[in-house]
């Protein structure tokens, strides 16, 4: 699997120690506000979601990668790209997405960790066009979303949990990485 250095982080392949750290992430209110049905996840759901995206690395080439800072070695969450399978009107698609533990916002971290994963998905992978589904109202995902250059496509309800998506792309010929 591949691994990415950026100046403070590691992205890289889940080990079992990660599940802890992780199921800590999960367990936080605050994270998990923006994330499917809003509820936190207990380590059982939470080693599932790794098994998960170690199955998508194997399938599609690409999944979602451990975010560790390298001066500590502490997991900071998750960063990477998925097929959003539960979005069926946006197929095909690939999506870039994020969650870290509260304690870890407000540093860049994931900016740093989503601009490497976009170059990743746009030079390395060979993907034409990659997009960003979030909660309208997550206002520091949106932050995020604009610091790596993708523009609002349009606006879709989740067709399990009711709640209003944005949908924000960016292609090939717009990467400024």
């Amino acid at each position: 699997m591949t691994e990415i250095r950026t100046p403070r982080l590691l992205l890289r392949q889940w080990d079992d120690d990660d599940l802890v750290a992780l199921s800590d992430i999960h367990a936080d209110p605050r994270v998990m506000r923006w994330i499917g049905d809003g509820g936190v996840r207990d380590p059982e759901t939470t080693a599932e979601d790794i098994e998960r995206w170690e199955e998508e690395w194997d399938d599609e080439g690409f999944g979602i990668f451990a975010v560790e800072l390298l001066g500590s070695g502490e997991l900071a969450g998750a960063v990477g790209l998925c097929v959003p399978e539960d979005l069926p009107d946006l197929m095909p698609a690939v999506a870039i997405c994020w969650r870290l533990g509260s304690q870890f916002w407000g540093q860049g971290y994931a900016s740093e960790a989503a601009q490497a994963t976009l170059e990743f998905a746009l030079q390395d992978r060979g993907l034409d066009r990659v997009i960003n589904i979030d909660r309208i109202g997550n206002t520091a995902s949106a932050n995020v979303v604009r610091k790596l250059g993708m523009v609002p496509e349009r606006e879709v309800s989740h067709p399990v949990h009711g709640h209003a998506l944005s949908v924000s792309s960016i292609d090939l010929s717009e990467y400024q990485g």
